[in-house]
């Protein structure tokens, strides 16, 4: 028996680094807003999917603007957000009532995610409890230490994305530990909760929207993405980087 499929989808940013008064999930993006093209996609990858939108209670208004402004009606369940993505992501999992089944959470201002991408983390955590996609690093890294510095092996670490997908009754009952301030993501707090974390490979076309040159690329992503023939985002940073030089 194949367990309902959840999507916790948590937009809390504020545009800080963006420079923008508009919250960057609020962002248009070739002619939508950056998180209607996120809910979208996991729309498209199972039509059957339940997607639960957690936003700041100050801009559930907006949402709702927007949604009419767009004619925009996707069958969602609105959470308000706390002051903290644990607390924001806790009040999206209490709208799964249910005690069995996959819940995948995804960042709102991450609208480049793949649907293969979405299918293989809800198999993988099928199978293994959780999914967290993350990619190798490309460049060498240092680690500081106060005025000293040293090479590690990059091939040790892992850059984390979204989606972070989970066994529900996994994640819901490791969201019921204390929260700290090192738990930065939903994989550390089903760590902290002793759990293991599953890895599997992400996408470097997967990026999260921060700042304004993230938005330039997502531009020159998203056509691509709807043909299914993304380009390389190192191939992109190089074009525009040339453009600056020019």
């Amino acid at each position: 028996m194949n367990k309902h499929e959840y999507a916790i989808i948590v937009a809390g940013g504020k545009g800080t680094r963006m420079k923008s008064q508009t919250p960057k999930q609020f962002l248009e993006l070739d002619g939508l807003p950056v998180l209607m093209h996120t809910i979208n996609v996991f729309f498209h990858y199972s039509e059957s999917i339940r997607v639960i939108l957690v936003l700041p209670e100050d801009d559930l208004k907006t949402w709702e603007l927007l949604c009419k402004k767009y004619i925009y009606q996707k069958p969602l369940t609105l959470a308000a957000g706390g002051d903290t993505r644990f607390q924001s992501v806790k009040n999206g999992l209490e709208k799964i009532s249910e005690k069995s089944g996959l819940v995948a959470i995804h960042d709102g201002v991450r609208p480049l995610v793949s649907e293969d991408i979405i299918a293989a983390s809800f198999r993988l955590a099928a199978v293994h409890g959780s999914a967290v996609a993350a990619v190798r690093l490309k460049e060498s890294i240092r680690k500081t230490d106060k005025d000293n510095t040293r090479a590690v092996d990059r091939s040790d670490y892992r850059l984390i994305q979204t989606p972070q997908t989970f066994d529900l009754s996994i994640v819901k009952n490791a969201y019921e530990i204390k929260e700290e301030p090192g738990l930065t993501d939903d994989a550390s707090v089903v760590e902290r909760s002793g759990h293991s974390i599953s890895l599997f490979e992400g996408s470097y076309s997967n990026i999260k929207i921060t700042t304004p040159e993230d938005m330039v690329v997502a531009e020159a992503l998203l056509p691509a993405q709807s043909n299914s023939c993304l380009l390389p985002v190192s191939f992109l940073l190089i074009y525009f980087a040339n453009i600056h030089l020019h």
